[in-house]
């Protein structure tokens, strides 16, 4: 499984997570699309669009687990995707910002 460590991540990387509606909404990286994994099958049409034609997909869970099954499967569907490795915990912990569903400071739940 293609992984990339939070540290690798540039400004602007095409950042999917992956998690629960109230994952994210108490805290999520600015600018992430979200689809969680329970919708993903039924809602991959939104990331076709909104995914950079010719650019990485970095998918993100809260530790890593379910992000490595989603990232599993756009690579099999022949997306360029990798798994943040530890997720929005290790995110949270390298000091990268966390917003909650208003855009103000989240945490990771």
């Amino acid at each position: 499984m293609p992984t990339v460590e939070v540290s690798d991540l540039a400004d602007g990387d095409f950042l999917l997570d992956v998690r629960e509606d109230d994952e994210w909404q108490a805290g999520h990286a600015e600018g992430a699309l979200h689809i969680p994994i329970s919708d993903f099958v039924a809602r991959y049409g939104e990331l076709t669009e909104a995914a950079p034609q010719d650019g990485k997909v970095h998918v993100i869970c809260r530790s890593g687990g379910r992000s490595a099954q989603v990232a599993m499967y756009l690579v099999q569907q022949g997306i360029d995707a990798v798994n943040v490795d530890g997720g929005m915990q290790v995110w949270a912990a390298a000091g990268r910002p966390v917003v909650n569903a208003e855009g103000q400071s989240g945490f990771v739940l």
